[in-house]
């Protein structure tokens, strides 16, 4: 699945090498960030209509090479047009003629999936504006399900050391049709970030430009989740251009030890009994 542990390939229909570190432009990132995040290699782009700070930015990378960036539209839709809506508004607002993915958001709770609202998408997916299709989703059982058996090509699924659940209910499904993987919420909305006055064995690795976690630091959270095979991309949110540089600087370091691994998984546990965390 990966080449090395910094980039992957996304698996057909996609078949697009990327940088696993996605970027979402929702938390205070410029337009001017995402041509610098270009840049530095990063080619996978989470983006809806509401993210207009962003757009100008996405605009004019896409303009330059459109073939070499994956953008993955969340769409809310609770009928077939509003799929269709959905995607011809991101075209013309994007530039582009088609969208790599089309997910749809928070499948279950923000989002349908009924016969009608499949058929819209297969018909998008043939027409040539969308490449493949996916959804982002909470409900780990019925992700494994989709994975399984769906028309789904890609599965954006909470994933970190304090809900290391997917590790059982869908990464062993996965093999069925290897649909994309694509990991978020990498610090558990902040928490594993947050000092909670948990104490811990002496930190197995190296201890570099501060004192040794916990808490866990951004980039531990994103290694922990690429250390995992099975995900081809992690989602990250900076809130402007030092944190996605420090953030992008993180797959420097490559994955984590298996004693590295072991520790925040404990670490993880410890966060998940002390704070009751949300979607547990």
């Amino acid at each position: 699945m990966t080449a090395d542990f910094g980039h992957s390939v996304l698996p057909s229909p996609l078949s697009v090498p990327v940088l696993r570190l996605g970027v979402a432009g929702n938390y205070g990132l410029a337009a001017a960030d995402i041509p610098h995040a270009a840049d530095r290699g990063a080619n996978y782009w989470v983006w809806t209509p509401n993210f207009k700070k962003v757009t100008p930015g996405l605009r004019e990378v896409l303009a330059a090479r459109r073939e070499a960036h994956v953008v993955a539209m969340l769409g809310v839709a609770y009928t077939a047009a509003m799929v269709r809506r959905g995607v011809e508004k991101a075209l013309r607002m994007l530039g582009t003629d088609y969208l790599d993915v089309y997910q749809l958001s928070w499948l279950g709770r923000g989002s349908s999936f009924g016969k009608g609202i499949q058929e819209a998408l297969l018909s998008l997916r043939h027409e040539g504006k969308v490449r493949a299709l996916g959804c982002s989703i909470h409900d780990r059982q019925r992700a494994g399900a989709l994975a399984r058996d769906s028309i789904l090509d890609l599965l954006m699924i909470r994933y970190n050391a304090a809900h290391p659940g997917a590790e059982q209910d869908v990464f062993p499904h996965l093999g069925h049709r290897n649909p994309a993987v694509v990991a978020y919420t990498a610090t558990s909305w902040r928490q594993l970030l947050r000092p909670l006055g948990i104490r811990m064995p002496p930190w197995p690795g190296p201890v570099d430009d501060g004192p040794a976690p916990p808490p866990l630091t951004p980039s531990l959270c994103y290694r922990f989740c690429l250390s995992s095979p099975h995900v081809h991309v992690v989602l990250t949110g900076p809130k402007d251009r030092a944190q996605l540089d420090a953030n992008l600087d993180a797959l420097a370091a490559g994955p984590l030890s298996a004693e590295e691994d072991a520790w925040v998984r404990m670490y993880g546990k410890a966060v998940r009994a002390k704070r009751r965390l949300p979607f547990a």
